[in-house]
């Protein structure tokens, strides 16, 4: 096992398929354990899902998964991408396929969403970029995908201002961050933290400038290489790469 400090990395490159150099692998940062799936937007196709063909929401990796087969291709990992009301519809901003499903909000308000500064993740054509939400709004860039969550985690390389480290309010939380180099980092917490422990590992170990919570308690993940296929509630928007 590699050791560096407070981080310990617990399997290196769990998984690699010959056609893609998504991976996940586990990182033990101050005696908690996460899963990091890294992949890179300028060679994978990197994707958002929330209905079918019919136009029903997905909810699950099931049927994300069965989706993607039905079109020749196979799901390398899938996560939770986003708040959602009751009926799964998105909380803010959502695109896909180059269509605005609902619009942004930018407004301060209740829950998580509405800790402000929260922010957008936007997929484009080789790339991925996590973007304030007010800056997003001011100069909208073209996103063949985008999911609006909150709160941001990173913001430039420095902490949300209203998070504590000593908070007890602790869940299992997912979210994505972007490295300096463009690669897209998906990561979920394997044991309840709290919002600054989570900040702390994009900034400090995984050095993501910008990093954006997707949610809490609902955090899921689907890596089939590594047998993992979280169960739970149905969710709203999810973030799938797609071979």
């Amino acid at each position: 096992m590699k050791t560096f400090a407070a981080i310990s990395i617990l399997s290196s490159t769990l998984w690699a398929s010959p056609m893609a150099a998504a991976q996940c692998e586990g990182v033990d940062f101050e005696d908690t354990p996460f899963t990091v799936c890294t992949t890179d937007p300028a060679t994978e196709d990197i994707r958002l899902f929330l209905k079918d063909d019919a136009g029903q929401n997905l909810g699950s990796f099931g049927n994300l998964q069965a989706q993607v087969e039905s079109t020749g291709k196979a799901l390398i990992f899938a996560m939770n991408a986003g708040m959602y009301h009751p009926d799964r519809s998105p909380v803010g901003l959502y695109i896909q396929d180059g269509d605005t499903v609902s619009k942004i909000v930018t407004r301060e308000g209740p829950g998580n969403f509405g800790l402000l500064p929260n922010g957008v993740l936007c997929l484009a054509s080789g790339s991925a970029q996590i973007i304030e939400s007010q800056s997003f709004d001011a100069d909208p860039p073209n996103c063949t995908y985008a999911s609006q969550s909150g709160p941001m985690l990173v913001i430039d390389g420095t902490l949300h201002p209203k998070f504590l480290a000593d908070s007890t309010s602790k869940f299992r939380r997912n979210g994505v961050g972007v490295t300096a180099d463009g690669k897209l980092l998906a990561v979920i917490s394997d044991r309840p933290i709290n919002f600054h422990h989570f900040a702390r590992l994009f900034r400090d170990v995984l050095k993501t400038p910008n990093a954006l919570f997707f949610d809490g308690k609902v955090s899921r993940l689907y890596a089939p290489q590594i047998n993992r296929n979280d169960l739970g509630f149905p969710v709203g928007p999810m973030l799938g790469v797609v071979e």
